[in-house]
């Protein structure tokens, strides 16, 4: 089994069935078979992003990693946003997260690291550019996976291989994302 998968987990695969069902939620398309990849969830505009992409982790027992506001990793709840993947970040420390992931890459078999471009639920006037620098240092693809609110789909998209052109990179990036509609499409960044 590949390492970016977790052994078998019935109750917790249940659950991520049953989560996605009562809110009316369906997966379409599939991960690629690679062992090392950045995946990125878009548009991150509503704390309701978090438990669909939970129930999404659950169901297709995804050994994710992701980062997430040191906040949310206190007690009560920091064990658990741990054992779900989670990665506790700073934001108001300038440090080394892009280097410290590209090592985690070189260091890991298998890895998959799940990040959010807006790195916030508020209105954004552009994308945080860490998931396109780590890619490109760790020399993995980045893989495309938008929230659409109004056809409830979780939609796993193609993989781009960053070029190191980050501009006509982020411009092909951004047209997968025009269609589909977010929680808050307001705060939606859509490099307009």
């Amino acid at each position: 089994m590949s390492g970016n998968y977790l052994p078998a987990n019935p109750p917790a695969q249940w659950l991520g069935r049953t989560v996605l069902n009562l809110m009316g939620w369906r997966i379409e398309g599939e991960l690629p078979k690679l062992d090392k990849f950045v995946v990125i969830g878009a548009h991150h505009t509503s704390n309701w992003d978090f438990v669909i992409f939970i129930a999404v982790r659950f169901l297709l027992r995804l050994n994710a990693r992701w980062f997430g506001k040191h906040t949310i990793f206190r007690w009560p709840f920091g064990a658990l946003m741990r054992s779900w993947g989670g990665i506790a970040i700073r934001r108001e420390r300038q440090g080394n997260t892009v280097e410290q992931a590209v090592r985690a890459f070189t260091e890991h078999q298998q890895f998959m690291l799940i990040l959010s471009p807006e790195g916030t639920r508020k209105k954004v006037d552009r994308w945080k550019m860490g998931f396109y620098h780590i890619a490109l240092g760790a020399g993995v693809p980045i893989v495309l996976g938008a929230l659409d609110y109004q056809n409830r789909r979780v939609v796993i998209g193609p993989s781009i291989m960053p070029t190191g052109d980050e501009a006509a990179d982020l411009r092909q990036i951004l047209a997968f994302y025009r269609s589909f509609v977010p929680k808050k499409p307001h705060f939606a960044f859509n490099g307009d």
